[in-house]
């Protein structure tokens, strides 16, 4: 009838899960190198969050990652593809940096860097979105001066090229204005 003290504590321990269901626990830290180092080349070990979450998609753990006590891990065996004899384009691949832990912030930075440059990458061809301000009566005198619909656009166009200087100048009467996105 006491207390007592534990010295020492338990053990961290990571749990490995194999596709067949046998579980075995490994002592932390070590590094993924070390469990599948008794396994062939072709087994992976998968985090279960990562599986929960990305699915098949799951990146697997590096060589050199460090198993994270009271954490699971699955120990999969990936089949190995066919290769192709003769490729006749050569492949494309996205290249990743070995880091993947960045937040929020930085992943919507570069997804804005990536639409960014891929607008500026266009090819010169195609639709292209404008946005214009143009009074109502403007308009309404160039559907009445038109015959049809590509007439209407070209003069709009022809419009918003002689007004391009003075695209920033703005008229006192906002109410009477048109606002066009193409």
């Amino acid at each position: 009838m006491g207390n007592t003290i534990a010295i020492g504590g338990k053990k961290k321990l990571a749990k490995i899960i194999k596709i067949d269901g046998e579980s075995f626990k490994v002592e932390s830290p070590i590094t993924a190198m070390d469990v599948l180092k008794d396994y062939p080349t072709t087994c992976v070990l998968l985090e279960s969050e990562s599986v929960k979450k990305f699915g098949i998609r799951a990146l697997k753990l590096q060589p050199e990652e460090e198993l994270k006590p009271k954490k699971i891990y699955f120990l999969v065996d990936l089949p190995k593809f066919p290769e192709e004899k003769q490729q006749q384009q050569p492949r494309i691949t996205r290249v990743r940096s070995a880091v993947h832990t960045s937040s929020a912030k930085d992943r919507l930075e570069r997804l804005m860097l990536r639409q960014r440059s891929a607008s500026e990458l266009g090819s010169g061809y195609g639709s292209v979105r404008v946005k214009m301000r143009v009074p109502k009566a403007q308009i309404e005198k160039l559907m009445e001066e038109s015959r049809d619909e590509g007439d209407v656009a070209e003069r709009i166009v022809d419009l918003c090229l002689q007004n391009n200087s003075t695209s920033t100048s703005s008229s006192s009467n906002n109410n009477n204005m048109a606002h066009f996105i193409y």
